[in-house]
C-alpha cells in the first residue's frame, strides 16, 4: 500500500527529518511520497473492500497502537526528534512523557473497554465525519479527541496545529497498518470542509470565531482554561513534590498545568521552594530562561516583592493566569472562602489540585494534574456522549 521507509535507524531518521510525506491537496493522508498518487487513485476502490469494524476490533487495534508506542520504535523516535527541532518547547523528554501517558492510560485495553462501555453507539447509523481543530500548546494535546472519534466508529477530519504536525500523522499511519479498517478514517487537511460536527480548541479569542464559523453544525468549542492548586499546610513531601510537578509539567503550557496556588496565611514556603528548586535544569532551556530573566528584570525594576528559586518566580497575585516562569500565589485565612471563590470561576478552571477535599469541589491528587483518565474530559464536556449523540 505504501513504499516503506529505508531500513535501519539512520534511514528512518533521514526519512523522518526530510518529512517525505504526501500531503494530498485537501486530503493530506500521511504516507511516504513514492507512489502516493497511485495510492490515492486506488484508495476509493480499496476502501469499498474494507471490512466493517466493530467496537471490539477498534479497541483491539487501539490497544496494539499502545503497545507500538511502548516499544519506542526508532521511527517514532525519529518523529519525536523532528518535533523537538521544529518546536523548542517540545523537548524529547516531554514528548515521551505524553506518549507514555497515552500508551499506559489511554490505550490500555481494559481502560478502553471500561470507558466505552458507558456509551451506546448505534451500529445501523452511518458514521459521521467529525472535524477536529487541534491546539499545539503541549505535545499531542489533541490525541484524546482523535481517539474518541475513532473509538466511537466515526471519521476524523483533522486540522493540525503548525506547532505539532508530525507525531499524530505517524500514529494514524501505524494504526492503519495494525487494522486496515482504519484506512481513510483519519484525514489531515489544511481547512475543514464537508463535516458533520466539529470539536475545536483554541484561545478565548479564537473560540468566538469558531462559534460563528462552526455554529451551523453540532460542535464543542474550547477556549482558555488553567488549573490551580490548594495547599493546606499539612502536605507530605511527596504531595508537595507532586504539586511542583503539576506546576512545571510541559513548562506550564498546558491547561492542566498549575499556574496559581492558594496557601494558608503565614505559610512557610521554604519546603515547597526547595522542591521547586529541583527543577533548576529548566534554567538550561533557552526559551524558559529568557522568560525567567525577563520577569526577574521587570519585577526588580518595578521593586515588586517575589520569591525566587532560580527556576521559577513566585508572585503574590489574584490573577489566575501567570506568565511563563512565574507562579501566582494567594494567601487565605479560611478554606471556605477559597471554595466559594473557586466555585464562582469553575468555568475558567480545568483542574483543582489538592491533597485534601475542598468543600464539594472536584479535586485531583497532587502529581496527577497532567495524567487525566479517559473520562476526564477537557472543560468537563463529555466528548463521547457528544459523539454517540450524533448517531442517535
Amino acid at each position: 500500500m505504501a513504499t516503506p521507509f529505508r531500513k535501519g535507524a539512520k534511514g528512518a531518521m533521514l526519512d523522518a527529518y526530510k518529512g517525505r510525506m504526501a500531503f494530498l491537496a485537501e486530503d493530506r493522508t500521511c504516507i511516504p511520497d513514492a507512489n502516493a498518487r497511485g495510492f490515492f487513485r486506488r484508495r476509493q476502490s480499496y476502501l469499498h473492500a474494507m471490512p466493517q469494524s466493530t467496537l471490539s476490533s477498534r479497541l483491539d487495534a487501539l490497544a496494539k497502537l499502545g503497545q507500538y508506542i511502548k516499544s519506542k520504535p526508532e521511527l517514532l523516535d525519529a518523529y519525536v526528534q523532528r518535533s523537538s527541532h521544529h518546536n523548542g518547547w517540545f523537548t524529547i523528554e516531554n514528548q515521551w512523557r505524553m506518549l507514555d501517558t497515552i500508551s499506559k492510560d489511554y490505550l490500555d485495553r481494559e481502560n478502553l473497554e471500561k470507558w466505552t462501555n458507558a456509551y451506546t453507539f448505534q451500529k445501523s447509523k452511518a458514521e459521521k465525519t467529525v472535524g477536529l481543530v487541534l491546539a499545539g500548546n503541549i505535545p499531542l494535546v489533541g490525541f484524546h479527541d482523535w481517539l474518541s472519534v475513532l473509538a466511537s466508529g466515526n471519521e476524523a477530519l483533522v486540522k493540525l496545529s503548525d506547532k505539532d504536525p508530525f507525531v499524530l500523522p505517524h500514529l494514524a499511519q501505524e494504526l492503519e497498518k495494525i487494522d486496515p479498517s482504519f484506512v481513510g478514517k483519519t484525514r489531515f487537511v489544511e481547512r475543514l470542509k464537508d463535516y458533520d460536527a466539529v470539536i475545536a480548541t483554541g484561545s478565548d479569542n479564537t473560540a468566538r470565531y469558531f462559534k460563528q464559523y462552526f455554529g451551523h453544525v453540532p460542535h464543542i468549542i474550547r477556549g482558555n482554561r488553567t488549573s490551580v492548586a490548594v495547599i493546606h499546610g499539612n502536605e507530605t513531601e511527596e504531595e508537595l513534590r507532586g504539586i511542583a510537578d503539576d506546576v512545571f509539567a510541559y513548562f506550564g503550557l498546558g491547561c492542566r498545568s498549575v499556574g496559581k496556588i492558594y496557601v494558608p496565611k503565614d505559610y512557610v514556603f521554604e519546603p515547597f521552594l526547595e522542591l521547586l528548586h529541583e527543577y533548576k535544569r529548566f534554567a538550561n532551556h533557552t526559551k524558559w530562561k529568557n522568560n525567567f530573566d525577563y520577569n526577574y528584570a521587570m519585577l526588580t525594576i518595578n521593586k515588586e516583592k517575589f520569591l525566587g528559586t532560580g527556576s521559577i518566580l513566585l508572585i503574590e497575585a489574584e490573577g489566575l493566569h501567570s506568565r511563563l516562569a512565574t507562579l501566582h500565589y494567594e494567601q487565605y485565612a479560611d478554606l471556605a472562602d477559597v471554595a466559594i471563590d473557586l466555585h464562582a470561576i469553575q468555568n475558567k478552571l480545568q483542574a483543582i489540585v489538592s491533597a485534601s477535599p475542598v468543600a464539594a469541589l472536584d479535586v485531583v491528587a497532587p502529581g496527577t494534574g497532567q495524567r487525566p483518565s479517559l473520562s476526564d474530559y477537557a472543560d468537563g464536556v463529555d466528548v463521547m456522549a457528544f459523539l454517540s449523540g450524533l448517531n442517535g
